[in-house]
């Protein structure tokens, strides 16, 4: 009979209410001496540094979670991002060379504009369509035709110097074949000491060349050569080559010379074609006095 009641005495103990009124009553108290004396201040910040790992590990998952979500939206954006200033850039860089193209062509036009005009003959501007297809033709094709008042033989030049001569004409279109066509001919005259000659086109827009001119010729690198003017075609004094290249060789008669072309043949979208010079005057016949042609037939006979 000892055990149970034993049993029975440890097993029992204060009722729940009792308890509930305890813990209330120590809350109260420490409460009012922590609030009072500050006793419980340490004890609290020991406990917060032991439940602080805890906290840490229950808030882990959402934080990797949060984290992962702004990790692929900002992954989202940024690819979006790099797409759009792609598509921005190019967009840009098509419209800064449009820009530069436009302002290469208004600083050839206003250079065209304002070479001065002659008195003998005026210039109209023309636009380039296309150059002909065949490589080993240097020709080109431009706005104006029949409808314009193009003529052939016309002579077309940007603001540098000579490009060509309209060589055929079509009710809109022209052709201009340039001054670098194989074996055409320009007379051409050196600035520095006014000697005449003609330069020849090799077939390559980078080379002109002056052909049959003696050894002793006095050509040097570097000398200037404008149109002579003599043949009537080309107007005086508009510059067509450089020379760049003298080759002498005393086993031979005359001289390799090599020259570059002033003007932009390959280059320039807008040329000048320049109207028709004033004819020239026609060669004078001599007159025989009266009679000069009788006595000539019938001077035999006397």
């Amino acid at each position: 009979m000892g055990s149970p009641q034993t049993f029975q005495f440890f097993n029992r103990g204060p009722s729940p209410a009792a308890r509930l009124v305890f813990f209330v009553v120590l809350s109260l108290l420490l409460m009012f001496v922590d609030a009072r004396y500050g006793y419980l201040e340490s004890s609290r910040g020991a406990l917060s540094m032991l439940v602080s790992p805890i906290q840490q590990l229950a808030t882990m998952p959402a934080k990797l979670w949060h984290q992962a979500g702004e990790f692929f939206v900002t992954q989202r954006g940024l690819v979006e991002e790099n797409y759009s200033l792609r598509e921005r850039h190019n967009r840009d860089a098509a419209q800064l060379s449009q820009l530069q193209s436009l302002q290469q062509e208004n600083r050839q036009l206003r250079n065209l504009l304002a070479l001065p005009q002659r008195s003998e003959f005026s210039a109209q501007p023309v636009e380039i369509l296309y150059a002909e297809r065949d490589v080993f033709k240097r020709k080109l094709l431009v706005a104006k035709g029949a409808d314009a008042q193009i003529k052939l033989g016309q002579v077309v030049m940007d603001d540098m110097g000579i490009v060509g001569q309209v060589t055929r004409v079509y009710p809109w279109i022209s052709e201009v074949t340039l001054i670098t066509e194989k074996d055409h001919a320009v007379p051409v005259q050196v600035v520095r000491n006014g000697l005449r000659t003609i330069v020849f086109g090799a077939g390559d827009t980078s080379q002109l060349s002056l052909r049959y001119m003696p050894v002793s010729s006095d050509i040097q690198n570097g000398d200037v050569l404008v149109t002579s003017g003599i043949d009537g075609v080309y107007p005086p004094g508009i510059p067509v080559a450089k020379v760049v290249k003298i080759e002498r060789d005393a086993a031979y008669p005359f001289a390799r010379i090599s020259c570059l072309p002033l003007a932009g043949v390959d280059r320039n979208r807008q040329l000048l074609i320049l109207s028709d010079l004033p004819p020239l005057l026609a060669q004078p016949t001599e007159e025989l006095p009266p009679g000069a042609g009788v006595d000539a037939k019938t001077g035999g006979n006397d």
